[in-house]
């Protein structure tokens, strides 16, 4: 797109050369910041536009509004923005350095529209004069759009994570990563707080377990980081290989997250992230200088995600966790050597509520915490064992005849406790260290369970399983 004299439109790459000048410009959006509140009274987001003369690189520009409100709120991806007086700056940052242009709410103004179609702009701000909400300004930038290399839709910049490749020890407080992933789902989970529920088709790797074996009935883990579980419908329609990440923001941090909804069901590239660990589950952190932007569904890096996913569930190992590959640990075996493994999340969205599965999991938590109180009064075996791999935690159950069969009948309470440790990878020699429990394969039986005559909850059991006794 050449320089538009008439209407005093610049190219982004001669605006580049007019320091603390006020230009028009117009341009794709190719990058979204995550809108904010200022340590002052303002909000403020960052968009990058890209056009012909700087297809790649292009500029990025800072909005400030006095509520959120009145920032811009891009609907689709490679909509169109078109900004009038900015100011163009210079800016040094730490070690960086470099140009871009400012939005001042007293006397800029935008209007967005949708590439795909020569409507007039879906939002205007206050002072957007009339005139220039004619289709004429956008019909260039739209022809060349769809001209555009669809490698342009992903100017990566840094390292990318797939979410196997997280580990411990590069979480550090100011450690800024990227990753590219598909986000599935988004939903309020507490008043004013967000979370995206995001996907790549890999297994975030397990973490060393921090709680004490004996807190569990206090102070028990949760089987997800939302307050309350996803409904049946919607986990139903979440890929069943792979592990959900959840990611939100610090709560001491004002995001506007609820303007994430537009990437929902899309390929996406988030930049400036971070990872923490809360209750032994990997949770992704959106931070103030977060963006992201959109990535084609042709975009190499999502077909090379996409291919190696479809290998995974197609291939031997099948559902078995990427980190126990090739085989489980052999602490537990049963009696269904021939049955296909499955997930935790296939058991969730089973259709029907009767079934039999075998899993290889961790067991990261009991209920009771001590082998002595494994069995009621009666004699008879009663504990809860909390289950997870990749893709879910869930409660399951150990009763009777299958605890008995479990255990191998009633050992001494040395050997339970024993075995008890093994199973939850408690170290032989100092109880206080975090445990790391080894990936072991069971099988589960779902059914419902029967209040005042109302089937409640599906719930599961352990059966056909048996520790094997090397001690």
């Amino acid at each position: 797109m050449s320089k538009n004299v008439e209407s005093g439109f610049v190219r982004i790459i001669d605006a580049m050369d007019l320091i603390n000048k006020r230009v028009n410009l117009i341009g794709l959006i190719t990058e979204i910041g995550i809108p904010k509140q200022t340590k002052g009274t303002d909000c403020c987001c960052t968009l990058k536009i890209v056009d012909e003369s700087s297809p790649t690189s292009g500029i990025s520009v800072n909005f400030f509004a006095g509520n959120f409100e009145n920032l811009p709120h891009v609907a689709s991806p490679g909509d169109i923005l078109q900004i009038l007086r900015v100011t163009i700056k210079s800016y040094v940052l730490g070690v960086d350095a470099g140009i871009n242009a400012v939005f001042d709410k007293n006397y800029s103004s935008f209007g967005l529209y949708h590439a795909s179609n020569n409507a007039p702009p879906y939002q205007v701000s206050s002072k957007f004069p009339t005139i220039m909400q004619g289709n004429s300004f956008t019909e260039g930038l739209t022809k060349w759009a769809l001209s555009r290399p669809p490698e342009t839709d992903m100017a990566a910049s840094g390292e990318c994570l797939s979410l196997k490749d997280i580990e411990e020890g590069r979480i550090k407080e100011g450690k800024q990563l990227n990753l590219i992933c598909k986000v599935l789902h988004m939903c309020e989970v507490k008043q004013g707080e967000w979370m995206l529920f995001v996907w790549d088709g890999t297994d975030a790797p397990p973490l060393s377990v921090h709680t004490k074996i004996d807190e569990e009935f206090e102070n028990p883990l949760p089987l997800q980081l939302e307050p309350s579980p996803l409904s049946r419908n919607i986990l139903c329609e979440f890929p069943t290989v792979g592990t959900i990440l959840r990611m939100t923001s610090n709560h001491h941090q004002k995001l506007r997250l609820h303007s994430l909804k537009v990437i929902v069901d899309k390929w996406v590239q988030f930049k400036n992230i971070n990872f923490e660990v809360r209750c032994g589950l990997w949770c992704g952190m959106l931070l103030p200088t977060s963006k992201f932007s959109y990535v084609s569904n042709e975009d190499d890096l999502v077909l090379q995600r996409k291919r190696k996913y479809e290998e995974r569930v197609k291939g031997k190992w099948k559902r078995m966790p990427l980190s126990c590959i090739p085989s489980p640990s052999h602490i537990t075996y049963t009696d269904h050597n021939n049955e296909p493994l499955v997930t935790l999340m296939d058991v969730l969205c089973h259709p029907e509520v009767i079934g039999k599965f075998k899993c290889v999991v961790r067991v990261v938590a009991t209920m009771p915490g001590h082998p002595r109180d494994f069995r009621a009064p009666c004699g008879t075996y009663r504990l809860r064992l909390t289950l997870e791999d990749p893709t879910a935690r869930i409660h399951a159950y150990l009763y009777a005849e299958d605890g008995e069969k479990f255990f191998g009948g009633y050992p001494s309470i040395d050997t339970m406790i024993k075995m008890h440790k093994i199973l939850l990878g408690v170290e032989e020699t100092d109880n206080e260290k975090p445990r790391n429990p080894p990936w072991v394969q069971l099988c589960l039986n779902s059914y419902y369970i029967d209040e005042n005559d109302v089937w409640v909850s599906r719930r599961y059991r352990i059966f056909d399983t048996k520790f094997r006794v090397t001690l």
